[in-house]
């Protein structure tokens, strides 16, 4: 509530206030008000950007935070126009026009409940704001009059109605003293036309400023549409790389504004932010092959078969044991061995130690494949599939990155502890360049898988190397790899990145691995789908 009219000095005080209008276009409870704050807070870009527009628009604060509200509400609903202080008319104006086109309702999708999304929708819409602003400036000029017209026009109403109250207040005995604070009846009649004459030039302000911003509206109108569509896509474009890159809303939810604001801008800085696509269908194709998995059968599954192996009976056939008339039939078909199967192809049993990702990042794996794919992008989007692989089966992961002999980093995510993302981050952005040997990566792996023998009695890890080379490894060491790997029973997976079948048959990586498949096409995740069924 104020006493002073907008766009002037402080007056002298009136004696009844006039009516309070609302200053906020879209409707909203203490709650919400309350996320906006503490987000602007928490910004101090936010904080900048209203300090910035408020010198050209004294309602710009209450225009950004109709915008985070427009954006932060599930279903938001704007005022109508005649209850607000007809110096927000510019801003209903704006909200109207950026709230009507699709683009808004699909970025509302994505920051519906979401403070940290919905303020950055609202920087994000900052240049056409601005824009807006400064299209706007006659018919804010003509809004700011119509609310000084109005201000006096609810002040000499309240003026009145103060008087007629004091003017029926009298005292009930007509003998007794005159009350001389009573307006008189030429008080009252001069107040009436006070009051008249001030309505009638709040209407014709407000018909001048309704005209000006119907002047106005069609250019706001088309900043406010082509805005609303470059929002929508950089929301969509930031959630794409938070969830390509495993980063879930619980995460980002506990994340304090400023460091998820860090964490979005390494994302999209990041040197494999533009194969983001590429990482997400790589964990999106692993989930889908953990819902293929069948638990408990050995190998590939490719179909159903007769027998009595109880271990990968088909579920339909158990239900026979629940029937009493029919566990005789359920025994004579287990003796004569007529059960149904799950077929499965190879002794393929599931690991149960680390899964070790050991990813050549030589120099030539930073060359390109066809559809412009870099072979590191596919080793690193295969590698992080993998990690989810590993927190989902409740096993340690290592990310081993290697190059040269003395080239070597290695990353460790145990089972029990929380995938940090910046820990991820560095393990997917570290490139050391140079040539290749498999002799030290596959030695530390299997260091490592003899230490979790020692130390958990855990064994049956699983090695997956991911190259786009092949190199010699003596004959001394070859032997003594087989011998760990015979004692530990690990299995070593290989992904020959941008090799032919023809190159990688017969080569020192098809010796050193159990099952070896070659990518030529680096477009495709699902050339290695099968890992994901079986590790």
């Amino acid at each position: 509530m104020t006493d002073t009219p907008p766009g002037s000095g402080p007056p002298t005080a009136p004696p009844a206030a006039p009516v309070q209008r609302h200053t906020l276009t879209v409707v909203a409870d203490r709650f919400d008000i309350a996320t906006w704050q503490d987000t602007r807070a928490q910004s101090t870009a936010l904080r900048d950007l209203a300090a910035e527009l408020r010198a050209r628009h004294e309602g710009a604060p209450d225009l950004l935070t109709d915008v985070f509200l427009a954006a932060y509400q599930a279903r938001p609903r704007l005022r109508d126009p005649a209850t607000l202080d007809p110096t927000r008319l510019v801003n209903h104006h704006v909200l109207t026009s950026l709230t009507e086109p699709p683009e808004f309702t699909e970025l509302r999708r994505t920051t519906a409940g979401d403070p940290y999304a919905a303020a950055m929708s609202v920087l994000a819409l900052a240049p056409a704001l601005r824009r807006v602003l400064e299209g706007a400036d006659e018919a804010q000029s003509r809004a700011d009059d119509a609310g000084r017209a109005q201000w006096e026009a609810d002040r000499a109403a309240a003026e009145l109605a103060e008087a007629l109250r004091r003017a029926d207040d009298g005292p009930e005995d007509d003998d007794g003293p005159e009350d001389d604070d009573r307006p008189g009846e030429a008080d009252s009649h001069a107040l009436r036309q006070a009051a008249e004459a001030a309505r009638m030039a709040a209407r014709q302000a407000m018909n001048t400023a309704t005209q000006a911003l119907a002047a106005a509206a069609p250019g706001l109108r088309a900043v406010s549409h082509a805005a609303a569509a470059r929002a929508a896509t950089a929301a969509r474009r930031e959630a794409d790389l938070m969830r390509a890159w495993g980063v879930g809303p619980g995460q980002t939810e506990r994340m304090p504004f400023a460091e998820r604001m860090r964490l979005a801008e390494r994302l999209a800085s990041s040197h494999l932010a533009r194969w983001a696509d590429l990482i997400g269908r790589f964990r999106q194709m692993a989930r889908g092959e953990r819902a293929r998995k069948v638990e408990h059968t050995s190998g590939e599954l490719i179909g159903v078969t007769l027998g009595n192996d109880l271990s990968r009976i088909v579920p339909s056939e158990l239900a026979h044991l629940g029937l009493p008339e029919l566990r005789a039939v359920f025994a004579a078909r287990y003796a004569a061995g007529e059960l149904m199967l799950y077929d499965s192809r190879g002794d393929q049993r599931s690991g149960r130690g680390a899964i070790i990702a050991c990813v050549d990042t030589s120099h030539s794996m930073y060359e390109a494949g066809p559809g412009g794919v870099t072979r590191e992008a596919w080793a690193k989007g295969c590698a992080l599939a993998l990690l989810d692989q590993a927190r989902h089966a409740r096993r340690d992961f290592v990310g081993i990155l290697f190059s040269a002999a003395d080239k070597l980093q290695v990353f460790r995510f145990p089972a029990d502890e929380p995938a940090r993302v910046e820990r991820v981050l560095e393990f997917a952005e570290t490139f050391l360049g140079g040539g290749t040997d498999y002799q030290r990566p596959l030695g530390a792996a299997a260091d490592l898988l003899q230490q979790e023998f020692d130390d958990a009695s855990r064994s049956r890890g699983d090695i997956v190397l991911i190259t786009d080379d092949d190199c010699d490894v003596t004959e001394a060491w070859m032997h003594q790899w087989k011998e760990t790997k015979r004692r530990l029973g690990f299995r070593v997976f290989g992904a020959a990145v941008g090799v032919p079948p023809a190159a990688a048959g017969g080569s020192v990586l098809d010796a050193l691995c159990d099952n070896l498949r070659s990518i030529e096409d680096l477009t495709d995740v699902h050339a290695a789908a099968d890992l994901f069924r079986v590790i």
